[in-house]
């Protein structure tokens, strides 16, 4: 069964935090990271293509992405989930006075498949001490 470890964090409560009370929240503590050129040879390593031919897929991959992201196209990567553009900023008082100046940020949003979702539910959680207690100041 795969684990992710969590450290448990004092944060001011969001639903009252005029009050200053602090509860404690679980906060993942990652265990680092995997690259493209690591998965890459994983993924060689569990087929017939080389390490190339796969980095070269996932370089592509990559590309295919963000043109259609910016194309205003919603990604969906089969098992894997869905990436799509979102946008925040102003609003104004009527549609009409309405433009794209208002628009001050863009982000890409993903939605886990409800595949991912159930082995997401599934997971076991392993407690940890903070990594680095300055990190969670600004939790």
């Amino acid at each position: 069964m795969k684990t992710v470890n969590y450290c448990v964090v004092a944060k001011i409560n969001p639903a009252d935090r005029e009050s200053g009370e602090k509860k404690y929240y679980a906060v993942v503590q990652s265990k680092g990271q995997t690259g493209i050129d690591e998965i890459a040879e994983r993924i060689s390593a569990s087929t017939t293509a080389t390490r190339a031919d796969v980095l070269a897929v996932l370089a592509a991959l990559e590309e295919q992405v963000i043109d259609n992201l910016e194309s205003g196209q919603t990604v969906k990567l089969g098992d894997i989930g869905s990436f799509r553009l979102s946008v925040g900023g102003e609003g104004a008082a009527t549609e009409d006075t309405y433009d794209t100046s208002l628009i001050e940020r863009v982000k890409v949003v993903f939605t886990p498949s409800s595949r991912m979702k159930a082995g997401l539910n599934s997971l076991k959680y392993t407690k940890v001490p903070i990594k680095n207690p300055k990190e969670n100041g600004g939790m």
